[in-house]
């Protein structure tokens, strides 16, 4: 479970662009204790975890279960919502031009073939 908090809480922090020595500040505790929380050697985070998630903007609900954190309310952030949210665009988008080729295929054969 440390590990699984401690990577969320790394990815969160990157997100926001925040150092740990700020992210520390913030929670009101030393550079190395948040480092010592991040690497999941520690389960100080659980002490903190409401300011954690008002810092990060999410529940705390997000913060332990094993999927991945999806940060709606981050600016700049959540690049990995976006990132997958672009993806399917781009997806459905490939597929509608994949149809509109056989289509302009079909009418080129269908022209070949009354000649």
């Amino acid at each position: 479970m440390n590990t699984l908090i401690a990577n969320k809480l790394k990815i969160l922090r990157k997100e926001k662009n925040l150092s740990q020595e700020e992210v520390a500040h913030r929670l009101h505790i030393s550079q190395s204790a948040y480092c010592r929380i991040e690497n999941g050697e520690s389960t100080s985070w659980a002490a903190h975890i409401d300011a954690i998630c008002d810092l990060y903007s999410i529940s705390p609900e997000e913060l332990v279960k094993k999927d991945p954190i999806i940060n709606h309310n981050q600016k700049g952030g959540g690049s990995y919502i976006k990132i997958n949210q672009l993806s399917k665009k781009l997806i459905e988008q490939f597929e509608i031009r994949l149809k509109e080729k056989e289509n302009y295929i079909e009418q080129l054969e269908k022209k070949l073939s009354t000649k």
